[in-house]
């Protein structure tokens, strides 16, 4: 297999260490989907890619693709949500928001509208106070949006229907659900 370099923007649904210096990313491209990245030195003092990287970050990045795992060349962030991040409720929305489409999806199956639908809901968590309503309503247009629930039926528990779905709990609703009751 040749390498090929590609490029895309991209939402950072999550990360875990990897050896000494590396991270391992989760990102929910425009292009590709979902995709895991190795992102080599970010955990460096010194690395420029670091601050980039962030979850829920949106950023712009290029890769290469080779054995096993794709590596990450370059990183800018397009959108950072500081405003969010102001906030220790919405930052609790925003990890729960990354790790509900981080389980209910798969690995390169590309949806423009599932990126849409983060970003979108991103940037009005930036201006609301009405948090459980966004999450309620992110998590039912997940749902329709990956197949998993009709468009034209009213979804009364979307909590309880997302669990149902992915077999498992959310690990971030510990915090993220208890806050915004």
């Amino acid at each position: 297999m040749v390498p090929h370099s590609y490029s895309s923007e991209a939402i950072v649904l999550g990360r875990r260490n990897f050896g000494e210096a590396d991270r391992i990313l989760s990102l929910y491209t425009n292009d590709h989907g979902k995709i895991s990245l190795i992102a080599k030195g970010t955990r460096k003092p010194t690395s420029r890619k670091r601050g980039h990287i962030e979850i829920f970050n949106l950023i712009k990045f290029q890769a290469v693709s080779g054995h096993g795992l794709d590596l990450m060349t370059e990183a800018e962030v397009i959108d950072d949500f500081n405003l969010i991040r102001k906030s220790l409720n919405k930052i609790s929305l925003a990890y729960y928001l990354m790790e509900v489409v981080g389980k209910i999806t798969h690995d390169g199956e590309p949806n423009k509208e599932l990126f849409n639908l983060i970003l979108n809901s991103l940037n009005k968590l930036k201006a609301t106070s009405k948090l459980k309503e966004l999450r309620l309503n992110y998590i039912s247009e997940v749902l329709i949006l990956m197949g998993y629930w009709p468009d034209n039926k009213h979804l009364d528990n979307p909590d309880e229907e997302l669990e149902k779905i992915i077999e498992r709990q959310i690990y971030s609703e510990r915090v993220g659900k208890r806050m915004l009751q």
